[in-house]
């Protein structure tokens, strides 16, 4: 799962990268959620990977919003 937490303007996207490359199957896209609080949002994402992609590629989530630099994280194994 990758998640966006307290951001701010509501039109930044998530999108992943299995072995470098952009990757749509298997996954999930939360609706973004308004903190009424703080008037920030939040996103999520879900990947799901067959265990033999998952153990021989790199998985990396993105976050990127119009011409702006990628913001991302790459996920660790020993993490999940």
């Amino acid at each position: 799962m990758c998640l966006a937490n307290k951001g701010f303007p509501s039109d930044w996207r998530l999108s992943w990268k299995v072995g470098g490359s952009s990757w749509s199957s298997g996954v999930s896209q939360s609706p973004r959620l308004l903190h009424k609080d703080d008037g920030l949002y939040s996103w999520s994402s879900t990947l799901t990977l067959q265990e033999d992609q998952w153990l021989k590629n790199t998985v990396t989530c993105e976050a990127t919003k119009d011409s702006q630099p990628p913001v991302s994280q790459t996920l660790r194994r020993d993490q999940c």
